[in-house]
């Protein structure tokens, strides 16, 4: 475990050199169709730059990548151990030249992270963790926070997410903020920088594997949006989208997600992007 996650750490400096070089410098966009959003060739030179690493070192795993064989191509579900791998989330910022992109790279074992980083080279931010081994960013242990009440939280979120409809128990009192990695989202709750962070929609691996390890690892429950454990490398490479909280704080807007008894009304005041 530990050497696997040495070996994410120095893949992702290579990755890190590889899209710095395309930042802010026109690189070429195609949108992949059906609803996927845009892809650069940023995105594609850093995937193979990746799978060449990590392939080559560990012969024997398995990869999911958002950018390479299709996922009906399961050839991953027959190996025990699955790189999986986001070569840039957060590629609509990349494009508009905003620095909170990511590298997300997790090694997964029968369907759980045991090694994992998220890499934000143009903010110089390196999330890691190993399974039982706790978190760090920049070689600095980590912790989530401890905050109990929705009414005292920080919470990642996009707005939809906040439509009454989502919240049958009744919405919480929260402070609404916005990052456009969904990884670096996750690895911020492990920070401790945000109390909660909550995605509604359905979240493919390759954008939390990576994360979900770092903030666990870090002391915050990581569930579905329905309090499921997460489970990933599945033939259907998706969970019913993402809480993570302390303990206490998930628990108050899980309530609130699955329809038992909280009844406080809206009031959600917003800062950060929409």
């Amino acid at each position: 475990m530990e050497a696997d996650l040495r070996l994410l750490l120095d893949a992702a400096i290579g990755a890190g050199e590889i899209a710095a070089r395309f930042f802010k410098a026109d690189a070429q966009i195609w949108d992949k169709g059906g609803g996927q959003g845009p892809v650069t060739e940023a995105d594609l030179q850093v995937n193979a730059h990746l799978e060449q690493v990590l392939c080559a070192a560990r012969p024997d795993y398995g990869w999911m990548s958002e950018e390479s064989a299709p996922l009906t191509d399961l050839a991953r579900l027959d190996k025990n151990i699955t790189f999986i791998v986001d070569p840039i989330d957060g590629t609509r910022a990349f494009i508009e030249g905003q620095p909170g992109f990511a590298h997300a790279m997790a090694v997964v074992q029968h369907g759980e992270p045991v090694a994992a980083v998220v890499y934000l080279p143009m903010l110089d931010l390196t999330y890691a963790a190993g399974l039982g081994l706790g978190a760090t960013l920049n070689g600095v242990p980590i912790r989530a926070s401890s905050v109990k009440e929705p009414d005292e939280a920080q919470v990642l979120v996009a707005r939809p997410a906040l439509e009454a409809q989502h919240w049958p128990g009744g919405m919480p009192l929260l402070k609404r903020h916005f990052r456009p990695s969904l990884a670096w989202r996750l690895a911020l709750i492990g920070e401790g920088r945000f109390d909660a962070m909550l995605t509604i929609r359905d979240a493919w691996d390759w954008d939390i594997a990576a994360a979900a390890l770092i903030a666990s690892e870090a002391g915050a429950i990581v569930t579905d949006r329905l309090g499921a454990p997460l489970r990933f490398n599945r033939e259907n490479a998706r969970n019913r989208g993402v809480l993570a909280a302390g303990a206490p704080l998930h628990g108050r807007l899980l309530q609130g997600l699955t329809g038992t008894a909280m009844t406080t009304s809206p009031d959600i005041r917003s800062t950060g992007e929409v």
